[in-house]
């Protein structure tokens, strides 16, 4: 018994190192950093659900992004299944590995941009150039033969080439009036250390995710949640986007101002929070994410 707890520590504890890394990859294969990380959890919950009955896992790793890869792909199916059609490959292409400059333009491809490639190209070029994982390991991880992998890499890179070369005529998001309304009345409670006011606006039956770290439910456990934030000062929140969603961007007063390093979302009903969703703990999340502050 003592073996098989110590067992599960030590796979809980893998979870959490391999979480950025799994969050890079979600990210880009549904196009957002909030949409990753539902994916992240909808993987990590089959992974613990799993593993008693797994039995011994030669690669631990693999084992988890191949898990990972199908939630991203249950996902991309519920949100829109036309979407979701991955491109006929060709088994015979053979192609040679990236060069580095290829590999960095890759890296620093944007979300919506990977979004315009069908998903076989999408999860090969991912998983290969910005994750650095081998041919074989992609395979694995895709259950996907080398030469078609080596197809999909080939029609990716060429892909987002093209890409990269066409103008960007994507009209900047806009925060409507009535979401930064809300949005600066409890920005400008939390930022007074108004948490009285803060609280003032939640719904009895408030949901808090502190993501990667816990939930609380209803007005009095969320209620720890502001007294921990009226003993820190690292924190200033500002309305926002990120990914075209409403959001908080938070601040440290004290870093460089362009820096933001996490994000809070807020969801209202009939004028009252009811969910809280504060990445603090998640800083990983922001990475790749488009995020802006309105004028």
């Amino acid at each position: 018994m003592t073996s098989q707890t110590d067992a599960q520590l030590a796979f809980s504890q893998r979870l959490g190192e391999l979480r950025p890394k799994l969050h890079r990859y979600c990210a880009r294969m549904t196009g957002s950093v909030i949409d990753g990380e539902d994916v992240v959890q909808d993987a990590l919950l089959k992974a613990l659900e799993a593993f008693a009955g797994a039995g011994p896992i030669d690669n631990l790793e693999g084992w988890l992004f191949r898990i990972a890869h199908n939630a991203a792909l249950d996902s991309l199916r519920r949100r829109a299944r036309r979407d979701a059609t991955a491109s006929a490959e060709d088994p015979d292409m053979i192609v040679d590995s990236a060069a580095p400059i290829e590999t960095r333009q890759t890296v620093a491809t944007s979300l919506r941009t990977f979004m315009r490639l069908p998903v076989a190209q999408r999860s090969s070029v991912i998983l290969m150039d910005v994750l650095g994982y081998s041919l074989e390991e992609v395979g694995a991880i895709l259950d996907s033969s080398i030469p078609a992998v080596k197809a999909s890499l080939h029609r990716a890179r060429s892909h987002l080439k093209d890409l990269a070369l066409e103008p960007d005529d994507q009209p900047l998001p806009v925060l409507a009036q009535a979401e930064r309304a809300r949005l600066a009345a409890y920005a400008d409670r939390f930022n007074a250390h108004d948490f009285d006011a803060v609280r003032d606006m939640l719904a009895d039956d408030v949901r808090l995710e502190l993501v990667a770290r816990t939930r609380l439910i209803g007005r009095r456990e969320v209620a720890n949640y502001f007294t921990n934030y009226s003993k820190v000062s690292d924190w200033h929140l500002d309305p926002g986007l990120v990914d075209g969603r409403p959001a908080l961007l938070v601040r440290d007063p004290d870093g460089p101002p362009q820096a933001l390093p996490y994000f809070i979302l807020l969801e209202w009903t009939d004028g009252a929070v009811v969910n809280i969703r504060d990445f603090r703990h998640a800083r990983y999340a922001l990475e790749g994410g488009e995020f802006s502050l309105p004028a």
